[in-house]
């Protein structure tokens, strides 16, 4: 086997390792950085400075990383976007995929800086001046070292969207449901058809089976030229 590619990754990541550090030193207790390596999803985490999101290494990605491992070589740097964490943390980051010479997209370095503070004040002068307070829906994002927290916030997410537990959805929603946890880069995670199933409350073989149906209702969808 050709260990050219895996080699060039390693030394990628090697060399960024100081950086993250030099990063989260220069901006302080509010900014944490974060060193993903996607050929291991579940514990992708192997350099992190700060403790925004209270991960470590070793962690698991977050819904963001699986968007980019979803949207696999195609996937683009997405700066300067504003989420709100579960605890309530409102966070300004950006991901920066890593790519080896041949172009193909294996890791992503991460900043998140904890802009509560800065949103609060924001608030404030603009309740003196006599401003309406800005509407909060941010998105809402899981950070966690265990990848299956992240999988069951997202399936929750996508579940509450719809109308409820498994048994009220109708065939539309629920290969709705399958569809856009595939498109968030779900089931590129080890075990995650299995997890998935389990939350639902439905066997394996139903979740494989809608997740098909999903997939292929996607291919030969006129509009889907990607």
């Amino acid at each position: 086997m050709d260990t050219a590619p895996d080699a060039e990754r390693e030394a990628i990541l090697a060399a960024l390792t100081p950086i993250v550090h030099g990063i989260a030193a220069t901006f302080g207790p509010v900014c944490e950085v974060v060193l993903h390596d996607y050929r291991n999803p579940e514990k992708s985490v192997v350099a992190v400075a700060g403790s925004v999101t209270g991960r470590s290494v070793g962690g698991a990605m977050s819904e963001i990383g699986m968007r980019v491992l979803a949207r696999g070589d195609e996937a683009a740097d997405e700066l300067n976007y504003v989420t709100r964490a579960r605890n309530g943390t409102v966070l300004k980051s950006s991901t920066m995929v890593l790519r080896d010479s041949a172009g193909a997209v294996f890791g992503a370095l991460c900043v998140n800086v904890d802009v509560s503070a800065v949103t609060r004040v924001q608030d404030l002068l603009g309740a003196l001046a006599g401003a309406g307070a800005a509407p909060a829906d941010l998105p809402v994002t899981t950070f966690g070292d265990d990848i299956d927290s992240v999988v069951e916030a997202l399936v929750d997410a996508h579940r509450t969207r719809q109308r409820g537990s498994w048994a009220e959805l109708d065939r539309a929603e629920r290969l709705a449901l399958f569809d856009g946890l595939d498109a968030r880069g779900v089931f590129a995670v080890r075990g995650a058809v299995e997890h998935v199933a389990a939350r639902l409350g439905i066997s394996r073989a139903s979740a494989y089976h809608y997740l098909a149906r999903a997939r292929a209702a996607r291919d030969t969808s006129p509009g889907d030229h990607s």
